[in-house]
């Protein structure tokens, strides 16, 4: 069939892990005809989850597009994972996505993830619809779980179908803005009359949604008030303007695993989900005109496209995920990447469906596909027309907020462990590989220890490279608190020449990291030995006397001293001046620096006390707390060394609903325990 932008539908399926979004995913793709029996997720056979990780923990770690057809119209469909550590691929997805199916378990209540979701996707103003999966099992409560989500997102909730149950199941299902009713049977849903006894719940609901459909549209609202009803159709079209305009949530149940209320889900997505062609005009730059501009999805109009996902194999080499915002990618086309300025030759277009790939000619504005082998492009990229050149914003992702310092557990393979993590990096922007340049160690930063381990186990059966992760060392400091002289005598003789330096130095704390003086009068210390005293003292300063740290603040004053004619040599006054910078220090009261961090933490009011006492416990200090939407936001700052782990903690305390970011603010005096702890 020939697609335009119309006839597609770009669905983000997201929500909390587990709720069964890959099998959703499995379903839909399953009654479009595009595989022939439904994966398991216990089986590892899903088209969603074809990952080796994924595989084993039976869980979504990266996002994962699929298509099928349906009533005439593709849906391009992005399962993304539901664990927080993954949160990267959401707003990947987002970007690429015109709208969000959110699905949450028929448990009573709003999962942490749901709430995420629907928080990203309001932020974002992405259509959303809810879909309440698990109607199968005993305990499902479609009821509870409207109503607390009618308590979180007050107006916005507009529950379109009504389950019908037996024996706690749901075995059919009424929708009632057209006012029909479904069982459910082994070929499908079979349309039943609506249930006598089900008849006022109906009523009521469809009154809610004439009710809502009014408050989107002001034609629709005055008739409402005039005449106390709408039509069917009008009905129909005010929800439609209300979850283009994000007012609305349209709720929807069913059983993914048993393949229930998928349909219906699935013509629902058709009716109300916006066409890619009305999805609204995405801003870019203009490169020639260096101005904003509007890019509307018009096939007609020339190429603008935007990378939002890119996969490495070492084997297959690079894939990259694309949505093309407006035109038609061709194969054959040189495109120009808008970030790098490097034209590009489009050599292979791809439709994928899981880790399958089917070649195609051409991907129309609003449509989704990969493109292989492309050399200097990745994630967030804009590729484009060279005589148009435009640049979409880049995609904002999560920083990392647990680093780990990388070893290699072979000897001899560092180089290959770290070109295989950056190779991933380029594949997750939420992943980071830097060097510390005060410790020297190679961390790598994530969204916590199960994303961290994914890349690692990635690292060993991508590119045969095995990793040692280990606690990151903390870069302390040392520095003086008050001022001293020492004095450095460096005479040694040997056969021939000997060796003689002579200086008196006077050490000083100072405001800048090092500072160094000379005070000497009359020729003590001739003037071509000086800069060997300022040598002497710089390769002195990365250790300190304390615990061996580099040293800090301190001013060294060289002001008297003596030398011999023959045997003075710029080494022997280097060797003074070591000597010298050991026995100042040592009587300058020397203290250990520590790192101090500035924290910003966002959570909810419920856990305030757990947070604040658990900064406390980490020698934390509160600065600041602002409220913001429902959130506490709390300004404070820590040692370093004492939120290593704290997204970890964090993630515990507030049932993953807290967050953080930190930066480094200072450094300051270190209590005696910690230097005794590190003297051990």
């Amino acid at each position: 069939m020939g697609i335009s932008a119309k006839d597609i539908r770009n669905v983000a399926i997201i929500g909390h892990s587990g709720e069964g979004k890959t099998t959703l995913c499995e379903a839909m793709l399953f009654n479009g005809g595009s595989i022939e029996r439904m994966g398991k997720i216990e089986q590892g056979n899903t088209v969603s989850d074809f990952d080796e990780q994924e595989i084993a923990r039976k869980m979504s770690v990266s996002l994962s597009v699929s298509h099928t057809i349906w009533k005439e119209t593709k849906l391009n469909l992005i399962d993304v994972p539901g664990f927080y550590d993954f949160e990267g691929e959401i707003h990947q997805a987002l970007r690429a996505c015109g709208a969000a199916l959110v699905v949450t378990g028929a448990n009573g209540n709003v999962s942490v993830g749901a709430e995420k979701a629907i928080a990203q996707c309001t932020h974002l103003k992405k259509p959303t619809i809810i879909f309440i999966n698990g109607m199968d099992k005993e305990n499902a409560d479609y009821a509870g779980t409207v109503a607390a989500l009618r308590e979180k997102y007050h107006g916005s909730i507009a529950p379109i179908q009504l389950p019908i149950m037996e024996g706690n199941k749901m075995v059919g299902m009424i929708n009632a803005l057209t006012e029909k009713a479904y069982r459910f049977t082994n070929l499908g849903p079979e349309e039943i009359p609506i249930p006598d006894d089900m008849r006022a719940a109906v009523d009521e609901m469809q009154f809610a949604l004439m009710e809502t459909a009014a408050e989107n549209d002001d034609v629709l609202l005055e008739k409402y008030f005039e005449e106390g009803k709408l039509t069917q159709d009008e009905t129909i079209h005010g929800i439609r303007m209300g979850i283009f305009n994000m007012t609305v949530m349209p709720v929807m149940a069913g059983s993914a695993l048993l393949n229930r209320g998928v349909k219906n889900l699935m013509n629902e997505i058709v009716k109300y989900v916006p066409q890619a062609a009305e999805r609204k005009a995405l801003p870019a730059v203009d490169l020639l005109k260096d101005e904003l501009v509007a890019v509307t999805c018009k096939e007609d109009k020339p190429l603008a496209a935007q990378v939002f996902k890119t996969a490495v194999d070492p084997f297959v080499g690079k894939l990259n995920y694309i949505r093309v915002c407006r035109g038609v990618l061709r194969t054959g086309m040189t495109v120009l990447n808008a970030n790098t300025g490097a034209q590009e030759r489009i050599n292979a277009i791809y439709l994928v469906k899981g880790k399958k790939q089917e070649p195609v000619s051409e991907l129309v504005a609003g449509d989704i596909g990969a493109v292989s082998k492309l050399a200097n492009t990745g994630t967030g990229d804009t590729l484009c027309d060279e005589n148009t050149p435009v640049k979409f914003d880049e995609i904002v992702f999560p920083k990392p907020v647990l680093h780990m310092a990388v070893y290699a557990k072979v000897q001899g393979t560092e180089d290959k462990v770290f070109a295989g993590l950056s190779r991933l990096a380029e594949e997750d922007k939420s992943f980071s590989v830097e060097k510390n340049p005060d410790t020297l160690e190679t961390l790598i930063g994530g969204q916590g220890e199960i994303h961290l381990d994914v890349i690692c186990k990635k690292l060993k059966s991508k590119f045969g490279a095995d990793a040692d992760l280990r606690t990151p060392k903390i870069a302390y400091k040392e520095t003086i608190r008050k001022s001293s002289t020492a004095e450095g005598k460096y005479k040694k003789q040997t056969g021939g020449h000997g060796q003689y330096g002579h200086c008196k130095m006077r050490f000083e704390p100072c405001e800048s990291d090092f500072e160094f003086a000379e005070e000497v009068v009359g020729g003590a210390v001739p003037k071509q030995y000086i800069p060997a005293v300022e040598k002497g003292i710089i390769e002195c300063l990365p250790h300190g006397v304390l615990a061996g740290y580099p040293v800090i603040r301190v001013k060294a004053v060289l002001y008297d001293g003596s030398y011999h004619d023959v045997d003075s040599s710029e080494a022997a006054f280097k060797s003074a001046a070591e000597i010298a910078f050991k026995e100042g220090l040592k009587n300058a009261s020397p203290v250990l620096l520590e790192p101090i961090s500035k924290l910003r933490i966002a959570v909810p009011e419920q856990y305030l006390g757990d947070v604040l006492g658990d900064l406390n416990k980490r020698r934390g200090r509160i600065m600041g707390m602002d409220a913001q939407d429902d959130m506490q936001i709390i300004t404070a700052e820590a040692p370093k060394a004492e939120i290593l782990t704290y997204a970890t903690s964090l993630r515990s305390m507030t049932q993953g609903r807290g967050k953080f970011s930190e930066a480094f603010l200072r450094y300051e005096q270190a209590p005696d325990t910690v230097l005794q702890g590190l003297n051990r």
